[in-house]
């Protein structure tokens, strides 16, 4: 409501004025101990005690009328202060306004007088100083409870974020001491991504390492003809006139053959960087139409045995490739007939090539799947074919090992069903 309207002259009656004054020093101690101010209006709404306005009337103030009408009334005014109030008391209205408060005085069922008081609401300062001691003691909770809260979020996000970042720069220096999991986690989150990170550090570490030996087998693969292309391009050179027909045509044929194996060599090279990064076609094949897309091989027979219709998750063409690597690999090793045969097992399907050949010596077992490992070096062979085999069933979701066998060499594979 606006502010309180001002009280105009009136004349109090004696009686009542004379009761007022009795009153008068009850209302200044009352108002020492609220902090509120007190004005005693009778009848007729004329002052009779409190204040500087003793005999003017409030009759036309709203909440006064009410209560002389006997009903209790309350009011809150806007308040024109006395003085600017302090800039620390901003941060609340208290300071503006005034609560006005008309009580009626009712006596054998008629009004008479009213107890009229006002008071200025507490600031918010006011009352955190009254409240000091809960507001001390909520203080240092809220203290407590933020320190309570920094030392679980730095033991438990914190330090292990700043372990595995230590770890990531040991790592990168080339600490394999640092591909461990960490001695606290402080969170399964924290646990699955310190996982998956290790997890990746040490794929990244065996693909370096991978690329590091197949770096030094392909220099040294194709070292071996272009030394042998040089001193004998060097001996043609310096003593081709003095050196007969037949040594020339030797050393020319050497040359031929080592260019030859370079050529066979790049060509796998290209074949092997083609399965390692192929990615799954999505098309299917069975054992039969991938073999129908062999050539004849006189050398031996092929022979379905079983699950010749069942659905693969491959390609044709890259089943082919697979099947012709490992009947190529047989018919070298003095095999006359390889048996292939599939059986279904939920979603994935297990394939078994066999051959009756001279078998793997134990020895050469382990190797087999290494790059450039052969037997048949002086034949020409460039052990590569298993690998190419090998990243083609991985492109694909494939697996392949070689199992004991009572007579010559058995390989299973392990392939999705289409």
């Amino acid at each position: 409501m606006p502010s309180r309207p001002a009280a105009v002259p009136a004349t109090a009656d004696p009686d009542f004025a004379a009761i007022g004054a009795k009153l008068d020093g009850i209302l200044d101690e009352a108002q020492k101990t609220t902090l509120a101010g007190f004005r005693l209006l009778d009848p007729h709404g004329v002052v009779i005690a409190g204040g500087g306005e003793v005999g003017q009337s409030f009759v036309a103030v709203e909440e006064v009328r009410q209560a002389l009408a006997g009903a209790y009334a309350s009011e809150l005014r806007l308040r024109i202060p006395d003085q600017p109030p302090p800039p620390l008391y901003s941060v609340s209205r208290g300071t503006k306004v005034r609560v006005f408060v008309a009580l009626p005085v009712e006596l054998d069922g008629r009004v008479a007088g009213v107890v009229y008081m006002s008071r200025t609401p507490n600031n918010i300062v006011k009352h955190l100083y009254g409240e000091r001691g809960k507001v001390t003691l909520a203080a240092i909770a809220i203290l407590g409870g933020t320190l309570l809260i920094a030392l679980v979020f730095i033991r438990t996000v914190s330090r292990p974020i700043y372990a595995l970042i230590e770890r990531t720069k040991r790592i990168a220096a080339g600490d394999r001491e640092a591909m461990r999991p960490l001695a606290h986690h402080g969170t399964r989150e924290m646990a699955a991504l310190s996982a998956a990170f290790l997890d990746m550090a040490q794929k990244l570490q065996a693909r370096s390492d991978s690329i590091q030996t197949f770096a030094t087998h392909v220099s040294h693969e194709l070292k071996s003809p272009l030394t042998a292309i040089q001193g004998a391009a060097e001996l043609l050179r310096d003593s081709g006139r003095t050196m007969d027909e037949d040594e020339r045509r030797r050393f020319s044929n050497n040359i031929v053959t080592d260019a030859g194996r370079l050529n066979l060599l790049v060509r796998r090279l290209l074949e092997l960087a083609r399965a390692e990064n192929l990615a799954p076609s999505g098309e299917s094949t069975t054992i039969g139409a991938a073999l129908a897309l062999l050539p004849v091989d006189a050398r031996l027979e092929v022979r379905v045995e079983s699950g010749s219709d069942i659905g693969l998750g491959i390609s044709g063409e890259n089943l082919a490739i697979v099947l012709a690597n490992l009947v190529d690999n047989s018919a070298r090793h003095g095999a006359k007939q390889v048996t292939v045969g599939a059986e279904k097992a939920g979603e994935r399907v297990a394939l078994h090539v066999d051959d009756d050949g001279g078998g793997i010596s134990a020895a050469n077992r382990a190797r087999i799947f290494e790059p450039f490992f052969t037997t048949r070096r002086e034949a020409g062979g460039t052990g590569m074919g298993l690998g190419i085999v090998l990243a083609l069933l991985k492109a694909h979701d494939g697996t392949i090992t070689l199992v004991d066998s009572e007579r010559g060499a058995r390989f299973e594979i392990n392939l999705p069903v289409a």
